[in-house]
């Protein structure tokens, strides 16, 4: 178990509960991975298990339809694999194999044909997601999910050139690689909206949506930085903090506590300001009613995504990490 003691961590947003589909949806999981041809090997299946993908989704989006957190769940399961194939296995140290495999999961999401079961995988669920979507809606998730995707080759790449990014660049990085934009997306096809380009143009908008996935991003590497630790990976805001600084671990994680403070209360302050740019902006109708959905949704968020990591077995076990010493992709990836 961990020797590093967590701060006690400062949450002013009340918990909105977890979806009472939850269960249903983990069955769900499982049974889709098995359709698509994505049977684990016993120490994935394990690490998954671990994960629980089903809680994160229950309690991020806790009055979602069944049909709807059935499809987030299969698309975090998905991403999850993912991670777990850059992070952990040799894609994430050899930037070629790891371009390649990248290459081609962006080209499956624009329509390419699949080649691999994550990729037919992947094919179902564009199709399923797209599904009434407009345009607009769709240029947003495919911008969102393939500058994540391409977040793994950027971190093969500074590994494999012995560099580590700089704290201000690591927060831009972690935007994208923390993966939680695309969730803020999908957000929009349960809450039943669909944001204009100019709502998503307003600085408070933008900064409400930064701060979110900010929070996210670094709870996640304080959660994480043991596991990291021991695979090697750098990419991780606590062990940034304690390069930069040359402190104890201990205090790094102190720092980064307090960080996260801070984060929740520009959470508050973008909520505040963009109620004041939709009545500068005059903004009404439908679109009055979407931003203040994404207010009213977007704190729930931050604290379904705080309360799983303290929760989850992947954050709260760094005890059961098992290296992976593979030297090629899985057969999930292979053509």
């Amino acid at each position: 178990m961990s020797q590093i003691a967590l701060p006690a961590f400062h949450m002013p947003f009340q918990s909105t509960g977890c979806n009472p589909g939850i269960e249903e949806t983990r069955e769900a999981a499982w049974e889709w991975a098995e359709s698509n041809d994505l049977a684990l090997s016993p120490v994935a299946r394990k690490k998954m298990i671990r994960t629980r993908p089903e809680l994160w989704i229950s309690l991020i989006f806790p009055t979602a339809s069944q049909q709807h957190l059935d499809l987030f769940c299969q698309w975090l399961f998905w991403a999850f694999l993912v991670d777990d194939e850059f992070d952990d296995g040799p894609a994430g140290r050899d930037p070629r194999m790891c371009e390649a495999a990248i290459d081609r999961l962006v080209t499956v999401l624009d329509g390419g044909p699949p080649r691999g079961a994550m990729e037919r995988a992947l094919v179902g669920l564009r199709t399923r997601t797209y599904r009434d979507r407009s345009a607009r809606w769709i240029r947003q998730f495919r911008r969102d999910t393939v500058a994540w995707l391409w977040t793994y080759y950027a971190e093969a790449v500074e590994r494999a050139a012995g560099q580590a990014p700089s704290r201000t660049e690591f927060v831009k990085h972690r935007r994208d690689s923390v993966a939680m934009q695309p969730f803020l997306d999908l957000h929009e096809i349960t809450a039943g909206i669909d944001l204009p380009e100019s709502a998503r143009s307003l600085p408070a908008y933008i900064a409400l949506r930064n701060a979110v996935t900010d929070h996210s991003g670094l709870c996640n590497d304080i959660c994480s930085f043991e596991k990291e630790a021991l695979l090697g990976y750098e990419h991780n805001a606590v062990r940034l903090i304690q390069r930069d600084r040359g402190c104890t671990l201990q205090e790094a994680v102190d720092e980064a506590g307090v960080q996260l403070a801070e984060i929740a209360q520009r959470v508050q302050r973008a909520e505040k300001e963009l109620t004041e740019e939709i009545e500068a902006a005059g903004i009404q109708g439908a679109t009055r009613v979407a931003l203040e959905r994404c207010i009213q949704d977007y704190r729930g968020l931050v604290r379904g995504d705080f309360d799983y990591h303290a929760r989850a077995e992947r954050y709260t076990r760094p005890d059961l990490v098992e290296v992976d010493e593979r030297d090629s992709l899985s057969e999930h990836f292979a053509a």
